[in-house]
């Protein structure tokens, strides 16, 4: 789903809103997120599941085409835990 299509979905849910309201409150929702994120927190949404910030540590890799060895910086993966109540809600028939 792209983000056009939950802005659109909101819009007819929300019809009070403009457009542009909608837009900017979904803008701050992320921004939160992300802000969040960046600063080390987990990001629990009831029902729907956890955003987690992990580490992948610096390592040798090699390119497999040229078998050339690289040194990989140590960087940062997100990982997603669902919830609950989306768990059973994807596993229902």
């Amino acid at each position: 789903m792209l983000k056009s299509d939950i802005l659109k979905k909101l819009e007819l849910k929300h019809q009070n809103l403009s457009a542009n309201d909608i837009e900017q409150i979904f803008n701050i929702f992320i921004k939160k997120i992300v802000s969040a994120l960046k600063n080390d927190k987990n990001v629990e949404l009831r029902g729907f599941g956890t955003l987690k910030k992990k580490i992948n540590k610096a390592k040798q890799v090699r390119n497999p085409k040229t078998n050339e060895k690289l040194f990989k910086k140590e960087n940062f993966k997100l990982h997603f835990k669902t919830g609950k109540v989306l768990h059973s809600k994807l596993n229902s028939n």
